[in-house]
């Protein structure tokens, strides 16, 4: 009977020694598992991270690069405007220093100058000569008779009169040819050519 026992406790020892070892087999496998998970995660963390900062500084180099084109372009659009406010104030300094100047005496010579160069642009023996108010009283009828012999053309002074500075306009009596020789569209026409002479005297540096 002892015997018995003793065999049935080593049996059950035997179970139990296998029992643990199963068992520690099992944490220790878990263990494992559990870290290869971790391991796995924390590798997946990290690229996600990387992916996020190279994101984030994706969107912070387009962000950059779209307020640095917007601030490029305000600054062109700025610098722009105030050389063309520049180059307007010099062409309305030269309307203000024509002005002064068809009041001078020697603004005669040159309205008679312009009409003359007028009547050449125009293939007719018959011309109207226009001009404004002021520079009608300096045309009078011997004035229009000598600019005739000059020219070589019948000239006659319209009744009508312009809106400008000064200089003529010249037409046929029927209206169908002109040739306007007045010092805003003279200006109109050498604005191009004067607007890059001043661009390169003023705006060098650009």
């Amino acid at each position: 009977m002892a015997n018995v026992k003793k065999g049935i406790v080593a049996i059950a020892s035997d179970i139990l020694d296998d029992v643990k070892n199963d068992s520690e087999k099992m944490i220790r496998e878990a263990e494992a598992k559990a870290n290869e998970i971790l391991k796995e995660a924390k590798i997946d963390a990290e690229k996600k991270h990387a992916s996020l900062l190279v994101e984030a500084k994706q969107k912070a180099e387009k962000e950059y690069k779209k307020t640095e084109s917007l601030t490029a372009i305000e600054t062109r659009n700025i610098r722009l405007q105030a050389k063309e406010e520049q180059i307007n104030s010099i062409f309305d300094e030269a309307i203000a220093r024509l002005k002064k100047f068809v009041e001078s005496e020697q603004y005669y010579d040159y309205l008679s100058s312009f009409i003359e160069e007028a009547t050449k642009n125009i293939e007719s023996d018959k011309l109207v000569i226009y001009v404004n108010p002021h520079d009608k009283k300096l045309l009078n009828k011997a004035t229009v008779e000598d600019l005739s012999k000059k020219t070589g053309k019948n000239l006659t002074l319209s009744e009508d009169t312009l809106e400008c500075i000064g200089g003529c306009i010249v037409k046929t009596p029927d209206g169908k040819l002109s040739h306007d020789n007045t010092f805003e569209n003279r200006l109109q026409v050498l604005k191009p050519t004067i607007r890059i002479a001043l661009e390169k005297m003023f705006f060098q540096l650009d």
